[in-house]
């Protein structure tokens, strides 16, 4: 199939099944010399993997991450970085009956459109668990951009009806709350009301915000190429991701261009800022220099266990009733699928980015300069 590889220089293959051997990914154009082992990448798998709280799914995987190739007593080789997480809790028993028919939510019948034939079970290739391959490569990318220190964050915003109150946010609070929201009291009423769903077997869906500090100005290109553009394609990859939008977002189109504008300004170091930052730190399609802050809309879990309308594939109206171990909500095992995706996006920029200045280039090749 197509579509499984993603970036220009620094790129990533995912590949595998939810109910396969494994799962994994392939990272190319990763430069050598950088300080990586299996630990570096399963603890961003850890906050990724189920069965942590009684908010995902119940299904008991390890996602213990093996290093196949790239790396050589402790530093990349320059060669590409394969890496697998081997499935271990599958029952694909659960899904046997779902061959017949197509579930709503669910891209059961665009798969078979497209291919005539699916695996499945657990979804396949379009399972939640194929992110496992995003993760461990946008692991390998953070540890490049901790090199240039720039920092990644993501968080929960809201779920359901249910925000933050920004006021009251901490940093410190987001591993502190099983759903990943950085307000404990917000985070209280949405556990709440997860709860309430639960009980009337529905799910809920939510909205992740990410903000990447540390990016140097002039990072994207200026037209297809757009750094905002990157970081849109890459976050609405993501399965679940319903929209994405950039700083003000949808909020700008209601704004006036006077309060809209962000005013630059000669910040204490004596560098060129921005007294505001509407703009979510990118503006023509280039970092700006200031946070570049996205958000990220997740609909609700499709697999619920509520009976629901549907067809099969005789054409014929039915009722169904889906099994299987499944996440009432989505958000709290993406903020690392997020941040994962924002890390390959702006490494491969930022990589495209190093021929744009031929004073650059000499300096890097000319040691008499």
């Amino acid at each position: 199939m197509a579509g499984s590889i993603y970036g220009d220089i620094f790129k990533v293959s995912t590949w595998g099944e939810s109910h396969g051997k494994g799962v994994g990914v392939v990272v190319d154009g990763c430069p050598a010399g950088i300080c990586l082992c299996e630990e570096d990448v399963q603890k961003f798998l850890d906050r990724r993997k189920p069965g942590e709280t009684k908010y995902a799914t119940p299904r008991k995987e390890a996602d213990e991450v093996e290093i196949l190739s790239g790396v050589f007593e402790g530093r990349t080789t320059g060669t590409p970085i394969s890496m697998i997480v081997r499935n271990t809790s599958q029952r694909s028993q659960d899904y046997t009956e779902i061959a017949s028919y197509y579930r709503p939510g669910h891209a059961d019948f665009t798969f078979d459109e497209k291919y005539g034939f699916r695996d499945y079970r657990g979804g396949g290739r379009s399972s939640a668990r194929e992110t496992i391959g995003r993760v461990a490569g946008g692991a390998v990318a953070r540890k490049i951009l901790d090199e240039l220190q720039i920092e990644i964050c993501a968080y929960v915003t809201s779920i359901g009806e249910i925000e933050i109150d920004r006021a009251k946010m901490s940093i410190d609070n987001i591993e502190k709350s099983p759903i990943r929201m950085p307000d404990l009291e917000a985070s209280e009423r949405a556990e709440e009301f997860l709860c309430e769903q639960m009980r009337g077997h529905d799910s809920a869906g939510g909205v992740i915000e990410c903000v990447i500090k540390g990016m140097p100005a002039g990072i994207g290109e200026p037209v297809f190429g757009k750094l905002d553009a990157a970081l849109a394609q890459a976050v609405m990859s993501v399965g679940a991701v319903k929209g994405v939008e950039i700083g003000d977002g949808f909020a700008a189109a209601k704004a006036s261009g006077s309060y809209n504008n962000d005013p630059f300004c000669i910040g204490p170091t004596g560098n060129v800022e921005k007294s505001s930052n509407h703009a979510g730190g990118i503006l023509g399609g280039m970092s700006d220099g200031s946070p570049i802050i996205l958000r990220a809309a997740f609909k609700p879990t499709p697999s619920i266990f509520r009976e629901q309308q549907t067809v099969n594939k005789s054409g014929e109206q039915i009722c169904v009733q889906i099994k299987g171990r499944h996440d009432p909500v989505i958000v709290p095992r993406a903020v690392a699928v997020v941040e994962a995706m924002a890390a390959l996006a702006v490494v491969d920029k930022m990589f495209v980015g190093m021929t744009s200045r031929m004073d650059r280039i000499v300096k890097f090749y000319r040691s008499d300069t």
